[in-house]
């Protein structure tokens, strides 16, 4: 190694206590005022001393993490070898807190992955954390915990925070810090739906009947629909549902209209849209699993059912996307625009009426 070490062997008893008393004191000079460093030293190999910290919070600092190089004898005296990085020895008011990041609204978001994965040290870690944030005038707190952590959820409870949603993979709780109302955005409100309404050349709509529903609407045909997924648009979710359903591939023209209803599933409100397609293609390959069938239907058969006839909302609808077929409505397109307030793409959707627009002029 070209330097000489410690041997236990080669220390007196009176220098190996002189070394425990003064050398810490050197290391972190001004810096131990008020914590309890426990002490525990032993040879490796006559070699290398080794120092482990326990912690106790009397005042206002602790370690977090030390590394220390190397010890050596020279001429008798003890010296420090080595560097000891300032990165590694972090002091605060607290002995420990969560590794979090401050959001854009003086919030903090706790980094999921770098939760204790002791019960007993996430306790203590978040109940000093949160007692730091409160100092630092912080507001709200997002607690992200992974499903193979939930152990962790009743304690965070315990100390205040509150459900906000789950998902499969994890459960998000929240902490609002200043007195007054809480002022975090709620869990999402709406789930949303599209039904694609696709006519073919022939004049018949595309149609299926689903497996499971409710027995009112038994045996009854309708336009396959389906849910948007996390993160994707509503013109490449309702070819998305058209395609699994029945197989058909098809191109997005425009939403012809949406409902807004309230109370659905689990008390969340509901947004559906309709949207007029264009298909591509006429082979009719059934999805097993949630279609009983799928065909191509006359419009006027269509129209003709009672579930269709008698439901004034369902009615209205085919009649919208009737009229478009006549030139006589207008829907929305959508246009890809990007806004300064967040420097990101989204969609639009509104429907321009030009003298090139021929999808739109009325008969």
């Amino acid at each position: 190694m070209g330097q000489q070490l410690f041997d236990m062997r080669t220390l007196s008893a009176p220098k190996i206590v002189r070394l425990e008393g003064r050398a810490f004191s050197n290391l972190f000079p001004g810096h131990l005022g008020g914590v309890k460093i426990t002490r525990q030293f032993c040879s490796c190999r006559g070699i290398f001393l080794k120092a482990s910290y326990s912690t106790t919070r009397t005042s206002s600092q602790a370690i977090n993490s030390v590394r220390q190089d190397k010890l050596a004898v020279v001429n008798g005296s003890s010296q420090i070898l080595g560097a000891i990085e300032a990165s590694s020895i972090l002091f605060s008011r607290e002995t420990s807190v969560l590794d979090a990041f401050e959001d854009e609204y003086e919030g903090i978001v706790v980094n999921s992955e770098r939760l204790p994965s002791n019960p007993h040290t996430f306790a203590s870690i978040l109940q000093s954390s949160l007692s730091r944030w409160k100092r630092e005038g912080k507001k709200g707190v997002w607690l992200k915990i992974p499903l193979e952590q939930s152990e962790l959820v009743p304690i965070a409870v315990k100390q205040g925070f509150q459900y906000h949603h789950a998902e499969r993979e994890y459960i998000m709780l929240t902490y609002w810090i200043p007195e007054g109302p809480d002022l975090l955005p709620a869990n999402a409100s709406h789930q949303v739906g599209v039904g694609g309404f696709a006519i073919n050349d022939k004049n018949e709509v595309l149609v299926v009947q689903e497996k499971h529903c409710a027995p009112a609407y038994v045996g009854s045909w309708k336009l396959p629909t389906g849910f948007i997924l996390e993160s994707e648009e509503i013109f490449t979710g309702v070819v998305r549902e058209v395609k699994e359903e029945t197989g058909i591939d098809a191109e997005f023209l425009e939403v012809i209209a949406f409902r807004h209803a309230h109370n659905v599933a689990f008390r969340k409100s509901d947004l559906f849209f309709i949207c007029m397609l264009r298909p591509l293609s006429t082979e009719i390959k059934v999805d097993d699993l949630e279609i009983q069938a799928a065909k191509w239907m006359p419009l006027t058969e269509f129209l003709e059912q009672p579930v269709i006839r008698e439901d004034n909302m369902f009615k209205k609808m085919i009649d919208i996307c009737i009229a478009r077929l006549g030139k006589h409505y207008c829907g929305l397109a959508a246009h890809q625009v990007v806004s300064k307030f967040d420097g990101k793409s989204s969609s639009l959707y509104y429907n321009v009426v030009e003298a090139t627009d021929f999808n739109c002029l009325g008969g």
